[in-house]
């Protein structure tokens, strides 16, 4: 897939610039695409394959045993079908059987991770219908083949009840000169015979670009230097009726609402390129994790925190590649109590590098974090400070 400059965004036929959102939504591979197929004068379909090995070490096997473990297993291994019906109606499926062989669980079952139809009108007005990232926050909606770090956030970027992707309808576009984007998203969220109203979740999200425009509906961790990137955005998300504060009696009915506020900069300069991202989160569902809720409830309902990240690429090769630093400071407060403690509270310190020998298409990464937790769970290993190591192999086609 061509990266698209703005200044030909606007005058590129709208297969073109539809199909570069399109990819973006959901795995914005930039140069990366596989082979493609035309299908008369408007069709065409795109394979991509993609994985990412990891071997991991850390100080503990589970919440029981606290000898350290060492895994090898797929982080992610996805084969993706996408491209245009005709100008105006494209496609995008993805295929996924991620973290196979993760803690002994061989043989993982293949779902599609995404699977949704756009209808591009133009720039200002494009929709999205089916199965696709979650349009809250930054870090979630920047593709996970292209992040700064080694990955992105294990919690914070997700909210409780729609996770990284839901089912539904979207509305967006590109409005000034493409350096304000607008998206709204109407969803499913929680379901199920916990919930206590049957509503759907609501989504708005908006930001600004002062340099380089960021007009897809995907953002990138790094952009290599490609790009001087200087990005604010903001969302809020809602649903109602979520849960039940006293689930026993079907009482005291909980009202969920969130909202992010996030920054994203890259300035390549001759001395190497300098990125730096943050972001804050408050998830609201009422305190209800600290109620009489039903099980189902996720610990996240009641989260706070933020996230700090940066990298620095050297300005040349070394070797046949390029090299680039990284580092990550996250606080997560869960506000979860076990009698009158909070256990889940902790901060994620990291410092990693990335070797990209092709780009994104084939890159090794390392990463060392530190995890620490402000109060120290007396028998939950997994709530206990710890350490980790992990070495990746990414392969794109």
């Amino acid at each position: 897939m061509k990266k698209i400059t703005h200044a030909r965004f606007s005058a590129r036929p709208l297969v073109q610039a539809c199909a570069a959102a399109l990819f973006a939504g959901a795995l914005p591979l930039s140069a990366t695409a596989g082979p493609t197929i035309e299908f008369g004068e408007q069709g065409s379909l795109t394979f991509t394959y993609a994985l990412q090995g990891w071997l991991q070490n850390r100080d503990y096997t589970s919440s029981t045993d606290n000898g350290s473990s060492t895994d090898a297993f797929l982080r992610r291994n996805r084969i993706t079908f996408s491209g245009q019906y005709n100008d105006y109606v494209g496609f995008y499926a993805q295929l996924e059987a991620g973290n196979d062989s993760k803690l002994g669980n061989d043989n993982k079952s293949v779902y599609y991770r995404d699977a949704y139809v756009t209808l591009d009108y133009r720039d200002e007005l494009r929709f999205i219908v089916g199965r696709f990232k979650n349009t809250f926050s930054r870090e979630n909606l920047e593709a996970c083949l292209e992040p700064l770090t080694l990955d992105r956030g294990e919690v914070l970027p997700y909210t409780p009840f729609g996770g990284t992707r839901d089912t539904g309808v979207a509305v967006w576009g590109n409005l000034l000169d493409a350096r304000l984007q607008y998206r709204l998203m109407l969803a499913d969220g929680r379901e199920g015979d916990e919930v206590a109203e049957d509503n759907p979740r609501l989504t708005a999200r908006v930001h600004y670009s002062f340099w380089e425009p960021e007009f897809n509906y995907g953002y990138l961790g790094t952009y290599l230097g490609t790009q001087k990137v200087l990005t604010v955005g903001a969302a809020y998300d809602m649903q109602d009726g979520v849960a039940y504060g006293n689930y026993l009696t079907r009482s005291d009915i909980k009202d969920y609402s969130a909202w992010t506020v996030d920054a994203f900069m890259e300035y390549p300069t001759a001395s190497g390129v300098y990125t730096l991202s943050a972001a804050y989160f408050e998830y609201d569902t009422g305190g209800v994790t600290n109620m009489a809720s039903d099980p189902g409830v996720p610990v996240t309902a009641d989260l706070e925190g933020y996230y700090v990240k940066a990298g620095y690429m050297l300005p040349n090769k070394v070797g046949p590649g390029r090299l680039q630093f990284f580092a990550r400071h996250e606080s997560s407060d869960y506000g979860a109590k076990t009698g009158n403690v909070e256990y889940y509270d902790n901060d994620w310190n990291s410092v990693g590098v990335n070797y990209y020998l092709d780009g994104q298409k084939l890159k090794i990464s390392f990463e060392y974090a530190d995890i620490s937790y402000d109060n120290e769970h007396p028998t939950d290993v997994a709530l206990q400070d710890y350490n980790q190591a992990t070495l990746g192999l990414q392969f794109i086609f």
